[in-house]
């Protein structure tokens, strides 16, 4: 496409017949000059690497080193400790301060006797917590990483939520009195929820071992079987951020608990590569999700304190690792503040994301360019865009992986315009489990599917299958009229390429004044030939929970309206299709579903390509 095409197409004005202004995005061959960077699953490695040779373990002495290595061969800590003295009894060395945020709401729920997840309430008492009777997956991560501890805190008194504490552990204690052989024999016993509880239990111990004499021995016993178990266990977790769940646990009771010194030389080494395979170059995590990357910064964050709680700085390392992790985070989140919808996570809110970036103490700028972990961000005046430009995770590194890719979503201000319907990896709330994959699947996000097919094979328990591989990606900023400018950002990936024998290319440009997106989805051969015949498609666009929508007359567009007064014009090309709008669902901040409405434009296409531009303008 020429320069001179692609200026047009920015200044064009929505008043032209919606062809001319839409065919400036003129059709782009398969082979462009500019080679645009391939993103792939095995790019990531290179990041990896880099990552372990970048965060090396807390630099330490030769008899430091002999510790560490007697200690991961199985010598008792007490006897590598103090090898002559009378073994310790068990207590806590110091009073840890929270500084994570907490959700009043669910805190004063437990208060009232029940467990709000999501928007969904369950009983305190009729729980089983020793997992026979399996309860939904955020119920049951919710219960056993006892995460509700920092709920609690926040909306009461210690005086207060310290009988509440205190009951529903002595109730866990009973159904679960001691480790189990083997790591997975239930839910209160998968890597995650056991790092996380070692980690709550010891820094709200004031909580729950300021009471009964009995129950904070008895507790105390068992936080030093879990951390032994975790010594042994802990590599064999269920995925990486698990992994870094069980090592943290590990260090918060060598740090708390007497002859602590060689366990936590041992976790701080083992957390340390753990984080190198958790995250790449950029600072996101491998699973490209949102809600893992604010997990790993909350798991660090609450180690810190614990760090602090013992008058020791945490490794360098540590700290540079929370720093990388916050970046990106960051460049998800809208106008508002809150995140965007993608792989698995919801739209978690504002005062969330703030809460926990003001605990980490890293005080920096959205990246605009997350090209490892997979989104690209465009910020202009009011509006923002954000876009999928990367192949899902990979299924050892996916807990709720999504068919997402060239996938979009854009906000005016503090309103959503364009939306993914997000909120798989809250299924079990008032979201149904049974809707879990149809949430991951490529239809629930604001983008091309062909023939009703995912992009990405969506498997049970999170995990996906084969389908995009590579993604071709080029960003770059074109100079407009007037001293104006106007970012193009242009990916194409090869999902349906085996199935179909097509590429799906996208064309995005976006006015840097934030009043116009121009859209263009290409499918082009992935063949020297195309193939005979037709397929069908369909290209959607999720709208906002307070956008009012309004089709046009000649079924070639819709009225777009804001609460915020401002009106936009959504215009298909003459070739591209029909507009009709259709049910949808969007899940909000609190991880709960909304009926919303999609803009949808469908029809047949020849399997040897097409071409279909669309517009989205500020009219006001």
């Amino acid at each position: 496409m020429s320069q001179a095409a692609e200026e047009g197409a920015v200044t064009g004005s929505v008043d032209e017949p919606e062809t001319a202004g839409l065919q400036r995005l003129a059709p782009v061959t398969p082979a462009p000059a500019h080679h645009p960077e391939v993103i792939e699953p095995g790019h990531i490695e290179p990041g990896r690497a880099l990552a372990l040779v970048d965060f090396s373990p807390p630099s330490v002495g030769m008899a430091e080193k002999l510790i560490r290595m007697a200690y991961r061969m199985g010598v008792p800590g007490s006897m590598l400790g103090a090898p002559m003295s009378k073994k310790a009894r068990t207590r806590l060395l110091a009073t840890v301060s929270n500084t994570l945020p907490g959700n009043r709401a669910a805190g004063t729920a437990i208060r009232a006797g029940h467990f709000l997840v999501h928007g969904a309430k369950t009983p305190v008492a009729q729980v089983d917590y020793a997992g026979a009777q399996r309860v939904t997956p955020p119920l049951e991560k919710v219960v056993h990483s006892f995460s509700w501890l920092t709920d609690l805190e926040a909306c009461a008194s210690r005086e207060q939520a310290a009988p509440v504490a205190e009951r529903i552990l002595t109730a866990w204690l009973q159904a679960n009195p001691k480790p189990p052989a083997k790591p997975g024999k239930g839910p209160a016993w998968s890597l995650g929820n056991t790092g996380a509880r070692i980690a709550n239990w010891l820094a709200h111990a004031p909580l729950i071992l300021s009471g009964d004499k009995a129950l904070r021995l008895r507790a105390l016993a068992h936080i030093a079987d879990t951390a032994r178990w975790l010594d042994r266990h802990v590599t064999h977790a269920e995925d990486g951020l698990a992994e870094v769940a069980g090592w943290c646990g590990i260090v918060a009771a060598g740090l708390l608990l007497p002859d602590g010194r060689p366990r936590r030389l041992y976790g701080e080494a083992g957390l340390i590569k753990a984080l190198g395979e958790l995250m790449g170059d950029d600072g996101g995590v491998l699973a490209r999700s949102p809600l893992a990357q604010m997990e790993a910064i909350a798991l660090l964050v609450r180690l810190r304190n614990c760090y602090q709680a013992t008058r020791r700085d945490a490794p360098t390392s540590v700290e540079r690792v929370i720093e990388l992790l916050v970046p990106p985070l960051l460049a998800l989140t809208h106008g508002d503040g809150s995140l965007g919808s993608w792989q698995g996570g919801w739209a978690v809110s504002a005062e969330d994301v703030d809460g926990l970036v003001k605990a980490s103490g890293v005080r920096t700028r959205p990246l605009r360019d997350v090209r490892q972990w997979g989104y690209q961000r465009v910020t202009a005046h009011k509006s923002i865009l954000q876009f999928d430009t990367a192949p899902p995770p990979m299924p050892a590194h996916a807990r709720f992986g999504c068919a997402s890719t060239l996938a979009f979503e854009m906000s005016h201000g503090a309103h959503r315009l364009i939306v993914n319907c997000g909120g798989a990896a809250s299924g079990g709330g008032l979201v149904p489990v049974r809707l879990e994959q149809g949430l991951r699947a490529t239809a629930a996000h604001s983008t091309l599917t062909l023939d009703d097919a995912n992009s990405t094979a969506i498997l049970i328990g999170g995990m996906i299958g084969s389908g995009v591989t590579e993604v071709a990606l080029d960003r770059k900023t074109l100079p407009q009229e007037k001293g104006s400018a106007a970012t193009r950002l242009e990916a194409s990936h090869n999902g349906y390429a085996a199935r179909y024998g097509l590429i799906h290319q996208r064309i995005l440009l976006l006015r840097d004044d934030g009043s116009e997106l121009r859209g263009e989805d290409l499918l082009l051969p992935s063949g020297r030939k195309g193939k005979r015949g037709m397929v069908g498609f369909a290209i959607r666009f999720h709208l906002g929970p307070e956008v009012d929508v309004n089709l046009a007359a000649d079924g070639q567009g819709a009225g777009l309206s804001l609460p915020d007064g401002s009106h936009w014009q959504f215009r298909s090309g003459a070739e591209s299709g029909e507009v009709t709008v259709e049910d949808s669902l969007w899940v909000d901040g609190q991880g709960r579903p909304q009926a919303t409405q999609q803009l949808v434009i469908q029809g047949m296409v020849s399997r040897g390509g097409g071409t279909f531009g669309w517009l989205l303008k500020k009219m006001n």
